[in-house]
């Protein structure tokens, strides 16, 4: 069976009228939900996950801070003890971990920010470019 034969059996074909439709354009959508048939998107998700990596940035910058204040006095309390260096150890590590977070978060933040602004832009720009566009005689356009 050839892939084209695979995809038709799937998903039918194009000349009987079955297509596939992504769950959320779909009028008869899953579990009696239902879409209006298009498809449709806002810049709030990706502002608020922009606005997500910029708090996890912020909360790592801190946490990260606190550390040392946190391990002070540790090296005299625990002088002698051969726990002393693997706990240094382990608080270097997760300082590390916690500025490669932060700075993921960083460049994350400024990523989301950029789609959420083009996604807007090309948005504006595909409806004025449709607006130009003839209707049927007899009917207004949109």
């Amino acid at each position: 069976m050839s892939l084209t034969q695979r995809w038709q059996d799937i998903f039918g074909t194009v000349g009987d009228g079955t297509r596939m439709n992504l769950a959320s354009t779909d009028p008869g959508g899953p579990s009696g939900t239902s879409g209006t048939g298009n498809l449709k998107h806002s810049d709030g998700p990706w502002t608020s996950a922009s606005g997500t990596a910029g708090a996890v940035r912020t909360s790592t910058g801190t946490s990260r801070a606190a550390l040392g204040p946190g391990h002070e006095g540790v090296s005299s309390g625990a002088a002698g003890l051969s726990a002393l260096a693997a706990l240094n150890d382990v608080r270097r590590s997760w300082e590390d971990r916690l500025v490669s977070v932060r700075d993921e978060c960083e460049a994350l933040q400024g990523t989301l920010l950029a789609v959420a602004k083009e996604m807007g832009e090309t948005d504006a720009s595909v409806k004025s470019s449709l607006a130009s566009i003839d209707t049927k005689p007899g009917e207004e356009k949109r």
